[in-house]
């Protein structure tokens, strides 16, 4: 465990080095709550109509804590960088390190969004703060409570994002692959509430994976109840260990087999 540890805490300090950066990425972050919140201001003709079991200052406040969560992850880094692993064999020279790939692709990543993770809950927060006046009602435990599951949530998206990356073992290149992913996260799971969609698909969209790395927690901050808290941290503990077993079940089958391209 100190291995990954000493990775994540590697990461954080490098991290540290490109905070423009992430201040620079966050305007993308803020254009999409700008015209977010200009929607819900005109389909919500009062501002206390509700939607759906949504008012509009619920509405935005769910539209932010899944694009913080989104947002923040950097998918398409990690994907890209595990698919170039197994294209170039640079993979294989971890099989002879003391540790697991799947687990230093996890610590090193959560590692290197921390920092924009916090900026980006702070910012968001902040901006909600801003166009609303006021947060939803909350308490320390549904706050506490929202951060294990955003924590989670984070967790899951890239081991799932990993197991994508590691589609390269069979298909050499997996980017496609995320790219579906990720639009189907985007439109399903970030823009609208799952209660916003037809009826005779609400029940698939509640067991993805969009109830666990993003609808979840939204939730939870939006309409907290101790059931709520339950079941979504529950879900989350099943795709937790569905997606390291599926990770791990693709890694070992891929290394078998594996052949070094880069020399």
């Amino acid at each position: 465990m100190r291995k990954y540890v000493f990775i994540f805490k590697s990461e954080v300090m490098s991290s540290l080095q490109y905070i423009w950066n992430i201040l620079f990425g966050f305007l993308g972050y803020l254009v999409i709550l700008f015209i977010f919140f200009q929607l819900w201001q005109y389909l919500y003709s009062d501002p206390s109509q509700v939607i759906h079991g949504y008012t509009m200052e619920e509405m935005v406040w769910y539209v932010i804590v899944t694009e913080v969560l989104w947002s923040s992850l950097g998918g398409r880094k990690l994907c890209m960088k595990i698919s170039n692993d197994v294209k170039s064999g640079n993979i294989a020279y971890n099989l002879c390190k003391p540790y697991s790939y799947i687990g230093y692709a996890l610590s090193s990543h959560l590692g290197s969004i921390l920092l924009k993770f916090i900026i980006y809950v702070i910012l968001g927060m902040s901006l909600g703060l801003l166009f609303l006046g006021s947060f939803p009602s909350i308490s320390i435990l549904s706050i506490l409570v929202v951060l294990l599951s955003s924590i989670l949530a984070t967790i899951i998206s890239t081991l799932l994002i990993t197991f994508i990356g590691l589609f390269a073992f069979k298909i050499e290149d997996a980017n496609p692959f995320y790219w579906l992913y990720s639009k189907f996260i985007l439109v399903l799971g970030t823009i609208f509430p799952v209660e916003f969609f037809p009826q005779v698909i609400r029940p698939i969209l509640q067991y993805s994976p969009i109830f666990a790395v993003t609808y979840g927690p939204a939730k939870l901050f939006v309409h907290f109840t101790l059931e709520n808290a339950i079941e979504v941290l529950c879900i989350q503990g099943i795709y937790l260990v569905i997606s390291y077993l599926l990770c791990l079940w693709l890694y070992k089958k891929g290394v078998k087999n594996l052949n070094v391209n880069g020399g």
